[in-house]
């Protein structure tokens, strides 16, 4: 049975990234000196204002301000005549320390660090790709991945950081068969023409980031809204953690509902959802089955998961799969130490899908 399916991807310069990656920005500044800090980092972006809320519990002095100021400037907002600028930002910091009934519960009465929070995850890994991910949400990310590169690295003055794209594949039993439609909306400067913009995303962009799965007979839907010269904060309010489905699987896959960014490690919503992509990908990677779909579910204060079940959605040993990720350590403090967890490195995860890249732990 052929079927259509469908998925999204965002640049680093559209509000809600903008907001994610400030808060892995602080949250990397403080492990760089302590790795056992406890961040729980929120932030709201609007027109000049930004707001730092949460809780952070750490050894490591950190200038918040500084961080932001320079998030912002990196993602291509720092020209001296806009209204959301590294420069023109006024920023409100609510950040406090977190409530010591929270943090000593995280600790069991015999000294092992249990969940930092109930909550279910979701781990899933494809055989359809090299990466192991799903082909919409893949090609999605390479396409905003390329329209971010190429306006960093000069290739066009056209663009501007916000925008977004989507690709819909026919399927065909599960399997990816070819692109028939693509959405994408560039922010550009204010002089460019919008025609230029269409004819550069069309011949340059996706050819370019489609490779193998460029389809010249696919349809292009681009900037349907007309002119996008005001983007970013500037025109629509960022929150931290919007962008789930963005960041996982594009919708191909179930999702727990807890966001990423902003989380220490002790975080399950985080952890356990990169620990359990790692064992749906060993699933995958031995051939136990095509597909696989882990979920594991665990109460706040507790070391050991609630519940873990396995579907393989009818592409391989369900037996098996279940018999092989129960061998798995799930335990908090064994999947930070597996992974690395209290290293500084959740800025390489915020854009363009926290799976899928290479140089992770989770994805090895």
């Amino acid at each position: 049975m052929k079927s259509l399916f469908t998925s999204e991807s965002v640049t680093e310069g559209h509000p809600d990234k903008i907001c994610d990656l400030i808060a892995d920005t602080i949250l990397d500044a403080h492990l760089e000196t302590d790795p056992d800090s406890r961040v729980a980092c929120e932030v709201l972006c609007k027109g000049a204002a930004v707001i730092l809320a949460g809780e952070i519990n750490s050894r490591a002095q950190v200038d918040v301000e500084l961080l932001t100021r320079s998030v912002i400037a990196s993602v291509g907002y720092a020209t001296d005549n806009s209204i959301f600028s590294s420069k023109n930002v006024r920023i409100e910091n609510l950040l406090s320390t977190q409530s010591e009934r929270i943090s000593g519960g995280m600790t069991t009465h015999d000294g092992r660090l249990g969940a930092g929070d109930q909550g279910l995850v979701f781990g899933y890994a494809k055989n359809e790709t090299r990466e192991l991910m799903p082909v919409p949400i893949l090609l999605a990310h390479r396409i905003t991945k390329a329209m971010a590169l190429h306006r960093k690295t000069g290739k066009t003055a056209l663009l501007e950081p916000d925008g977004k794209s989507q690709v819909t594949v026919l399927q065909e039993n599960g399997r990816t068969l070819e692109v028939v439609r693509v959405v994408a909306s560039a922010h550009h400067t204010k002089t460019a023409d919008l025609e230029e913009v269409r004819h550069y995303l069309s011949q340059i962009i996706l050819p370019e980031a489609l490779g193998e799965w460029h389809n010249p007979d696919a349809q292009l839907i681009l900037n349907p809204a007309g002119v996008f010269d005001i983007g970013g904060p500037e025109a629509d309010c960022g929150v931290t953690g919007r962008k789930i489905v963005v960041d996982t699987y594009g919708g191909a896959a179930r999702h727990g509902g807890g966001a990423f960014s902003g989380k220490d490690a002790t975080k399950v919503d985080r952890s356990a959802a990169y620990f359990a992509r790692f064992v749906a990908r060993q699933i995958v990677l031995r051939g136990i089955a095509r597909e696989a779909e882990i979920q594991v579910s665990y109460a706040i204060g507790v070391p050991d998961p609630i519940s873990l079940s396995v579907d393989t959605r009818g592409s391989g040993d369900i037996l098996l799969a279940q018999n092989f990720a129960k061998r798995f350590d799930f335990r908090p403090a064994a999947i930070i130490e597996r992974l690395g967890l209290s290293a500084p490195i959740f800025t390489s995860t915020t854009n363009y899908g926290h799976f899928g890249k290479t140089g992770l732990e989770w994805e090895k």
